[in-house]
This record gives structure tokens, C-alpha cells and sequence, in this order.
């Protein structure tokens, strides 16, 4: 990697300490150029320039598609990771008594959806966390066979938990149950491979680890898996020949885009797109590679002030995510960092550094002696 060309494409080097990817990332220089690029056409020429659009959101399903191994027939724009997990909760056919089976540590939009089925008699099965972990022998004891979905995150969004994929999967393909991935807290550092590990649903908005903006991101669904979930939302899009407006026929498409209703979020997706670019330019490996050495650093700083760190520090297990507890009352911890520059979260009792790929070990041990100061002043 060229750490320098690197940190042109992220201005908020020169401003902060952003090690909170984890929750919403500054975008990189060549997104910031796009939107405005888009702005100006928009605002000069209007739609002139609208077919040169549309095929630029068709690069960007092709760029989320080749990001998780997908197809790009598989792929379909979400406003975020809470839409997507909403079109198969709501789209599954489900009969009464069945059930699925999710973690009790999901952000909620990997919960609510799935709890609203109680309504139409499915069961929501909480496999009990053990210190941010999810064990594979928890999960399976609560299937059955009822069970139809088993749904949970690539990464838990507080311990930075990362879960096996490949080995959750190949267990769902075995059983015949469908397999949901919330990948919001991965993709853009972690390798996924969707045919490898199984993987019938994926759902992940943009604004994390992709680097890109909030409100726009994108869902999978395998094409096995197609004709099993129908879209519940229906508008003009989502029909077959969508543009010979006057001509009605409500034939549902038979790909992804049946679940793009109506009108894109055109600039999002451009925006998408060039953050996209950047990461596959770089290499998710490299960029996996780098995030967990950097990673290294950070645990053998904190193991050094005997901190007591709440992630797993088992490498098949870590991610970007790395949350610690003080022993200190924290609760001026957030605004301390970031009157001295430096963006973290803290919450639910635990400190999380969510460094990318352009952060480098100087910001981290910046960061770790901010830490020291503020134990010694609190």
C-alpha cells in the first residue's frame, strides 16, 4: 500500500483522529468529488447527462457484487441494512409455529424485524452471548426442525465479535435453513464470499467500513433463493419493462431489482460506487491484512496497561472492532477525545476503536496516551 497517495484520499487526517468506522466513516476525497461532480450536472444541465447515470449505477452493483462474489442479478440497492433484513422477514412465507434463530447481542435492525413476526405466530430464538462472543454449538442447539432462518452478524457491532461464516453456513445449507448475514460491521475490511460461505441473504448499508454515505447500501439474495421471497413494497420498479410506463402489467421481475420499487437514490449510488472503487483498488486482503496488524498494535498497548480488553483476541475471531473497559468512570471519556481530537465511541460500558486501513500506529498510540491522561485526571 502507499500510505501517502492513501492519506490524499482522506482529508480527515489533517483534522482528527477518526477511529470510529464502526458507526459513520468520513468519506474519502474521490467521493466527495463524484457527489459534487453529480451536483454540478444537475445543477447546470439538469438530466441531460441521465442515461451516463444510470449506467453508473449499474458499475456500482457490479462493484458490490464483485465485493462479496455475487451476481450482479443478485444485488439490489437498499436505503440501509435495516430494509434489507425487513424484505425477507416480510417476504418469507411463513407459517405459524415456525421459527429462526438470532444472537442476543444483534445491533436492532438484525432484532426488530424479526420480533415483529411474532405476530404472524414465528418465534424469535435468543442464543445467549457469552462475553461478546457467539459460540457455533449455542446457535445450533436452538434449531429445530422449524426452524427456517438463522440470521446474525458477520461482526457483533460492540465486542467486535467475528463469526465463522463458512462453518455457520455449510451447518444451514446441511438443515435446509436460509442463512441472513448482516455485514454492515465487515464489508469494506473483511473478506465475504457469498457462495463459499453459503450465504442466502446479505444486507449492508454504506456508511461504515464501505466509506460511503448514510442511506444507500446493498442487499443479496441468492438466486437459489429468489422465487421463495416477494416483495412487499410495489411500485412502478420493481415490475417487468418498468419504463413502458402506460403499458400496466404487474409482472413481478425475476432478479434483485424487483425489490428497487421506484425511483434510485441516483447520487448515493454514485457515491457508493467511487467508495467501491477505492476499496477493491486497494485490495479488501491488503486492506484486511493492514486493519489487523494495526489491530496487534492496539491490544499490545492496552495488555501493556493491564486494560482489560472485552474483544476476543483470538485472530479468527477479531475484526475492526476493538472494545475495552476502564475500570474509571467513563462518562466524560467521549467528550475528553474528542475535545483532543480524536473520535471514538463509547457506550453500553465499553471504550471501541474502529480504525480503517489509513490509520496508522502514531494515531493509535496517540489515542492509547490520551487514554492514560484522562485515567490519571478522572
Amino acid at each position: 500500500m502507499n500510505f501517502e497517495s492513501i492519506k490524499k484520499e482522506f482529508p480527515v487526517t489533517n483534522e482528527i483522529i477518526f477511529f470510529d468506522h464502526a458507526r459513520v466513516a468520513p468519506l474519502p476525497e474521490r467521493v466527495r468529488q463524484v457527489v459534487m461532480t453529480f451536483i454540478n450536472e444537475a445543477t447546470q444541465v439538469g438530466t441531460i447527462h441521465y442515461d451516463t447515470w444510470m449506467q453508473e449505477v449499474e458499475l456500482t452493483r457490479k462493484k458490490f457484487a464483485q465485493l462479496i462474489n455475487a451476481n450482479p442479478e443478485e444485488v439490489s440497492f437498499v436505503k440501509n441494512t435495516s430494509e434489507g433484513i425487513s424484505n425477507v422477514a416480510n417476504g418469507f412465507d411463513w407459517k405459524q409455529g415456525d421459527n429462526l434463530v438470532i444472537p442476543d447481542i444483534e445491533f436492532p435492525a438484525n432484532v426488530y424485524p424479526w420480533w415483529n413476526l411474532k405476530q404472524k405466530g414465528v418465534e424469535t430464538r435468543m442464543v445467549k452471548s457469552i462475553k461478546g462472543r457467539v459460540l457455533f454449538d449455542d446457535l445450533i442447539k436452538q434449531v429445530d426442525d422449524r426452524t427456517r432462518i438463522l440470521s446474525i452478524s458477520s461482526v457483533e457491532c460492540n465486542s467486535g465479535f467475528r463469526t465463522d461464516l463458512n462453518r455457520l453456513g455449510a451447518f444451514c445449507k446441511e438443515k435446509g435453513i436460509l442463512f441472513f448475514v448482516d455485514a454492515i460491521q465487515s464489508l469494506g475490511i473483511l473478506p465475504i464470499d457469498v457462495k463459499k460461505d453459503h450465504i442466502d441473504f446479505l444486507s449492508a448499508d454504506g456508511h461504515k467500513w464501505m466509506l460511503s454515505v448514510e442511506g444507500l447500501g446493498g442487499f443479496y439474495i441468492s438466486k437459489n433463493t429468489m422465487n421463495r421471497i416477494r416483495p412487499t413494497t410495489i411500485g412502478w420498479g420493481n415490475v417487468i419493462n418498468a419504463e413502458d410506463f402506460m403499458n400496466y402489467d404487474l409482472t413481478i421481475k425475476k432478479d434483485a431489482k424487483k425489490f428497487e420499487e421506484g425511483t434510485l437514490n441516483t447520487m448515493s449510488i454514485h457515491a457508493f460506487g467511487a467508495a467501491l472503487g477505492l476499496l477493491l483498488e486497494e485490495g479488501i486482503k491488503n486492506i484486511e491484512k493492514r486493519v489487523m496488524s494495526l489491530g496487534d498494535f492496539i491490544i499490545a498497548e492496552l495488555n501493556r496497561r493491564n486494560i482489560k480488553i472485552y474483544s476476543s483476541t483470538k485472530y479468527e475471531e477479531r475484526s475492526g472492532n476493538i472494545s475495552f473497559t476502564l475500570k474509571n468512570d467513563i462518562s466524560s471519556l467521549y467528550s475528553f477525545m474528542l475535545n483532543n481530537k480524536v473520535k471514538i465511541t463509547v457506550r453500553d460500558g465499553l471504550i471501541r476503536f474502529s480504525p480503517h486501513f489509513y490509520n496508522n500506529e502514531d494515531e493509535a498510540l496517540k489515542a492509547l496516551t490520551l487514554i492514560d491522561e484522562y485515567l490519571k485526571k478522572y
